[in-house]
Order: C-alpha cells, then sequence, then structure tokens
C-alpha cells in the first residue's frame, strides 16, 4: 500500500477520490472504480504501487509515436484496473483485471530507470492500462527515469481532474492521447466518461506544457466512423491543437464487450486519414492495418517521403541530421535525433526487479 494523493475525507469514515472525474466515494476497505484506489483505515490509498502486470520492450512506433525518437526501444508497462469503463477495451484482460494475481512483476522507480538504461531503451512508457491511475507510482518512475536521461512517456485517455493533471503532465516528456470519438453520448454510454474532461486534457497540453503530443482514434464500425463525426474531430484538432498534431486512425478487432462488431475496413482508415488530410492535418497515420502509404511521414510543404514505415520497422529515412526535410528544408515537427533508431518491431519481455 501506498499513501495516494487527491483526495479528501467525507463523513463516517469515507473518503472522496478527487484523481478523476468518477469522484468515487469508499466507505473503510472499499476500493474506487479503477478498483486501485481504496480506503483504508480512512487514508486513501494506491494498491498497485510497485507492481506490474509485465515488462515488455516495444519499438517507440507502437504507443503509437510516430515523431518521437522514431526506431528506438521503449520500456513498456502497466498495472491492472482503469478508470473508463470501454466497451471495446483492447486489453481488456489487464485493464478490467480484479486479480491482484495480475500483477506478478514487483519494482522500484529505480530499478524500473536502471533496466530501461541497462536495455538502451531511450524511453519508458506507461501504457496497457491508463497510468492515470497509479499516478504515484509513475511520477516516480518518471523522475528516476529523467535523473538517467531516460524519457517518460504515458499512453492515455487523458481522463483527469485540472490539479492532478499538472502534476502527472509535469512528469511526462511526450504522451498519445486516445481520443475515442467525438461525441459525448458514445463517451458516456460506450466508455463511462465525458469527452469535455478528454478536450480539456488536450488542450491544456498544447497549451500549457512542453510535452510531445499525438492522438489516436480507434474507429469502430457504426459506432464512431461516420463521416460527419471524422470531420468534426478533424477539423477540432487543427483549430484547438494546431495542425501539426499527429493523428492516428487505428482498425477495431472485436473484443471484449464489443464481439458482435465487425472490423474496421482498411477503407475506412484511408476515407478517415484523406478527410483528416483535406482539413488541415499534415500528418494523419493509419494503423492496425498493413498500409504504408498511411504509415509514411511526409513533408507538410513540399510532399517528400521523409521516413517511411512497414508496420513497425523504418524502411527509409530522408531528415536531415537538424530534422528538416532534404528537398525544400521545412521542420519535420517533433522530436528527433540525428539518426533514427534500429530496433525495428521486435518485441521483448523482460524481468524487472525481485
Amino acid at each position: 500500500m501506498h499513501a495516494a494523493r487527491y483526495w479528501h475525507k467525507l463523513s463516517n469514515g469515507r473518503v472522496q477520490c478527487d484523481l478523476c472525474p468518477n469522484h468515487c466515494r469508499m466507505a473503510d476497505g472499499q476500493r474506487g472504480a479503477c478498483f486501485v484506489r481504496a480506503n483504508e483505515g480512512g487514508e486513501l490509498v494506491l494498491t498497485t504501487y510497485g507492481r506490474s502486470s509485465g515488462f515488455c520492450i516495444d519499438p517507440i512506433e507502437k504507443k503509437p509515436l510516430f515523431h518521437f525518437l522514431p526506431g528506438t526501444p521503449v520500456l513498456s508497462f502497466g498495472t491492472a484496473g482503469c478508470n473508463l469503463t470501454c466497451r471495446f477495451c483492447q486489453n481488456w484482460a489487464i485493464s478490467k483485471s480484479r486479480e491482484m494475481d495480475t500483477m506478478a512483476d514487483a519494482a522500484t522507480p529505480d530499478e524500473i530507470a536502471r533496466k530501461a538504461e541497462a536495455m538502451g531503451c531511450r524511453s519508458v512508457a506507461f501504457t496497457y492500462n491508463d497510468p492515470v491511475i497509479f499516478l504515484e507510482y509513475a511520477v516516480d518512475i518518471a523522475n528516476a527515469c529523467r535523473d538517467r536521461g531516460i524519457h517518460p512517456v504515458a499512453v492515455t485517455a487523458g481522463y483527469i481532474c485540472p490539479e492532478p493533471r499538472v502534476e502527472f503532465f509535469a512528469a511526462m516528456d511526450a504522451a498519445n492521447v486516445d481520443l475515442k470519438g467525438f461525441t459525448e453520448p458514445f463517451y458516456e454510454k460506450v466508455c463511462g466518461a465525458k469527452l469535455s474532461t478528454i478536450l480539456e486534457t488536450l488542450v491544456y497540453l498544447r497549451e500549457q506544457t512542453s510535452v510531445w503530443l499525438e492522438v489516436t482514434t480507434l474507429l469502430i464500425p457504426g459506432e464512431n466512423d461516420r463521416t460527419e463525426e471524422i470531420d468534426r474531430m478533424t477539423r477540432w484538432i487543427v483549430d484547438h491543437l494546431g495542425p501539426d498534431t499527429p493523428l492516428h486512425f487505428t482498425a477495431f478487432h472485436p473484443d471484449y464487450k464489443m464481439l458482435d462488431h465487425p472490423r474496421t475496413p482498411v477503407a475506412t482508415l484511408t476515407r478517415a486519414r484523406a478527410l483528416a488530410m483535406n482539413n488541415g492535418l499534415n500528418f494523419v497515420y493509419t494503423g492496425n492495418a498493413h498500409d504504408r502509404v498511411g504509415q509514411q511521414t511526409v513533408c507538410a510543404n513540399c510532399q517528400q517521403v521523409l521516413i517511411g514505415r512497414d508496420w513497425f520497422d523504418l524502411t527509409e529515412w530522408k531528415l536531415t541530421p537538424e530534422g528538416t526535410c532534404p528537398g525544400c528544408g521545412m521542420v519535420c515537427p517533433g522530436r528527433f535525433e540525428a539518426t533514427p533508431g534500429d530496433w525495428g518491431s521486435r518485441r521483448l519481455p523482460v524481468r524487472v526487479g525481485g
């Protein structure tokens, strides 16, 4: 158990969690909707501090982050639980877990940072389940990583209250925020959350932090893939986050409580990408489908291919050491090094700590 932040006491021994808009109220011995924050003797605690559902070295492109240290390895891990209730969750075995045995690996923040350094990882990603629910652990790990020159990365739905939002993202160097749809009814009925909060988080990241931001939308047939919804969403991104914000449209596969929905056709991803680019977004990608054109990074000015990809492998690299297009000199927005990494598409499970 680890003392939690962002809560206050109520009457009769109850406590209210103020980390996310769920504002769970818990009697002694009860857990919140996320399952990992609990009332123990009138104090809010994080039950998963120091425990993980597993560690794996991935390509950074898998997060997905296409403009943040391309080709480099990232040490990825998560815990258990989630503060959303997405019916289509693609990681439900972890995020919806109510079994503490899911978290078989124990590791301190310093052990995680040292393992990442020893394995040559340029970053550590909090992923698989939403890291905002284990904020205290994530922030301590992020600080330990930065001490060793390793970048903390958040893969998150962005469902967090304003005060903890500041602390959480101050500890991150990059984030991919999952914008699950663009209507309040979809968020409320399918995800158990509020779209307005996620939009506030996105605007906060763009306007008040230096975090490198990319956005992902999983397109689900018949749920959030209508042309008018994609049109409104991409126009909003251009207006509020800027035309250089990378956007990833990814394909849904039947899972968890949406087994009755078909897979997303590649044509849907292609249509969404074309619409987004027509609305002014310069860097729009497709994922969870084999689409080499939809995975290329192209110069926004002269349309030269700067980075070619085949799934998670880099197949072409034309950026100059200064991060510019060799043809016209236009800067490609992102966090690039002089040369790309060569990790490729490998996935390497690792043990950390005891």
